[in-house]
């Protein structure tokens, strides 16, 4: 399960997709809306105040599901927090006593429609990321590698469904199992030499970091299908096998140039299309 974020007026909202439709952060759209520090407080009092709300997030209702503690990415890596889909958001607002209400529905509605678009056409999903990733500063070049290692990856990921893996937390170990191949370092520590907290790390990575990743997977999935790995362990082994195959290229690439492929570098600060402007220079 991927953790995606929304933003609202310079407010991050994470979002997960749940039985193919997004589930929101409880406590993002609470601090969203009140600018409370204390968000899982507030939604305490609001429920012993709306005594309608308690009932529905402990039981649901006829048109509501109750929250649900789904797995998002939050600064200490995945934990599970409360999320509650696109009709209980708006039941949740409706206890919400704020100005933003009105601007909040009217995004939460294009949000959950936009969703049911992209079901009906995948490839609407594609072209917003793309847009997204435009408005975030990125370069058109940067754009078209980061959308092929996407693709790259979701072949892999069903390569490795196919061969009954199925827990998410093997989907990360054998992700990490490429990566530390790959790069000499696992992706926690990637992030940290980033300085990278919740962010996505492959969103922070240069151009030789997307080729390596997108080398390690590529070679992973198909050697996974040589082996003809079945389940977790034995796709162990070949996700280390094509981790090697981009760890051999990057020790080639970094014993002719002198210089490391493993960069501190990130976008928090300064989009990617202006560094790649200052290097030009």
């Amino acid at each position: 399960m991927e953790t995606s974020i929304a933003i609202f007026k310079g407010k991050e909202i994470r979002k997960t997709i749940h039985k193919n439709e997004w589930w929101f952060v409880i406590n993002d759209v609470i601090e969203s809306l009140t600018d409370s520090n204390d968000p899982a407080q507030y939604f305490k009092r609001l429920k012993q105040r709306d005594e309608e709300l308690a009932k529905l997030t402990d039981k649901g209702g006829v048109q509501f599901v109750p929250p649900l503690m789904l797995e998002v990415e939050t600064t200490g890596g995945q934990q599970k927090m409360y999320c509650w889909n696109t009709e209980g958001i708006f039941r949740l607002i409706q206890s919400i006593p704020s100005p933003k209400a009105e601007p909040f529905k009217r995004w939460l509605a294009k949000v959950g429609y936009e969703r049911v678009q992209e079901i009906e056409d995948p490839e609407l999903g594609t072209k917003r990321t793309r847009a997204l990733y435009k408005a975030k500063g990125y370069s058109d070049d940067w754009i078209e590698k980061r959308m092929r290692g996407i693709a790259i990856r979701e072949e892999l990921t069903d390569e490795w469904k196919k061969r009954e893996v199925k827990e998410k937390k093997e989907y990360e170990i054998l992700t990490a199992e490429i990566a530390k191949a790959a790069f000499g370092v696992n992706p926690s520590q990637h992030k940290k030499l980033k300085g990278l907290k919740r962010e996505n790390l492959r969103d922070h990575m240069n151009d030789l970091e997307l080729i390596f990743s997108m080398l390690g997977e590529a070679a992973t999935t198909e050697i996974t299908r040589v082996d003809d790995a079945k389940g977790f362990h034995e796709s162990k082994r070949s996700a280390r096998k094509g981790g090697e195959v981009a760890g051999k290229a990057r020790k080639d690439l970094e014993k002719k140039t002198g210089k490391r492929v493993v960069s501190k570098e990130n976008y928090l600060i300064e989009p990617e299309s202006r560094k790649r402007l200052e290097r030009k220079k």
